[in-house]
C-alpha cells in the first residue's frame, strides 16, 4: 500500500524530510550543513533527491536537526505491513560492511523505530552519538558480533539481547558472516 504522493526512492524520501525537518527547524542549508559537518553543497544535493547519502551523513544530520533517523524514509502506515527479507528502505556505512534496513517506523504516541541491521566482518561500525536521550535495544539474530558502548562491547550471540545509550559512541562489529540483528532504536 502506498500513499498517492510518497516519494517513490529512498532518495526522494530523504530529499523531501531534509527540506521538511530544516524549514520546521527554521535552519537555513548552512547552519545545518555546519552542524552536521557537511558540506553545504552536499546538503543541498541531498534534498534535490540527487545526491546518495551514507548512514554517517545521515545520522549527523539527524542529530543537526534534532530528529529521529526514521523521520528521512517517512515510510506509510497502512494497518498491515510487511517488509520481506531483503527488501525495504536500506541504507549503507560508508566505512564498514554494515547495512540498516527501516522495519518500522515510530507511530503516532511512540518513540522508537526498528531496524534490521546486516554486517560482514572486517571494519567494525562506529556510531557517533545520536540525539540526546535515545536507547538502543539489540537482539542478535544469526552470526557473532561485539556491540555496545564504544569503551567496553560484549560479544553477542545468537539470541543475545543487550540494550545501552545510544547518545554516546558505540560499535557493531561482525565477528563472522553473516551477521544481523534486530535493532529497536527508543527515544526516551
Amino acid at each position: 500500500m502506498t500513499q498517492p504522493d510518497a516519494p517513490t526512492t529512498p532518495q526522494a524520501a530523504i530529499a523531501a524530510a531534509l527540506r521538511r525537518e530544516r524549514t520546521r527547524a527554521r535552519l537555513s542549508l548552512s547552519e545545518v550543513a555546519n552542524r552536521a559537518g557537511i558540506a553545504k553543497s552536499t546538503l543541498s544535493q541531498l534534498e534535490s533527491g540527487t545526491g546518495n547519502p551514507s548512514l554517517e551523513t545521515l545520522w549527523a544530520l539527524c542529530v543537526a536537526l534534532d530528529m529521529p533517523f526514521s523521520r528521512l524514509l517517512d515510510p506509510p502506515r497502512p494497518t498491515v505491513h510487511v517488509i520481506r527479507a531483503g527488501d525495504g528502505p536500506v541504507v549503507a556505512a560508508e566505512r564498514s560492511e554494515y547495512r540498516a534496513t527501516l522495519l518500522a517506523a515510530d507511530p503516532a504516541h511512540t518513540r522508537r523505530d526498528l531496524f534490521r541491521i546486516t554486517a560482514e566482518p572486517g571494519h567494525a561500525r562506529t556510531s557517533d552519538p545520536h540525539i540526546t536521550g535515545v536507547v538502543e535495544h539489540m537482539l542478535l539474530a544469526e552470526g557473532r558480533a561485539l556491540v555496545g558502548p564504544l569503551a567496553a562491547p560484549v560479544e553477542l550471540l545468537p539470541g543475545d539481547y543487550i540494550t545501552y545509550r545510544g547518545d554516546e559512541p558505540h560499535v557493531f562489529e561482525a565477528l563472522v558472516s553473516p551477521t544481523w540483528a534486530l535493532l529497536v532504536m527508543e527515544y526516551v
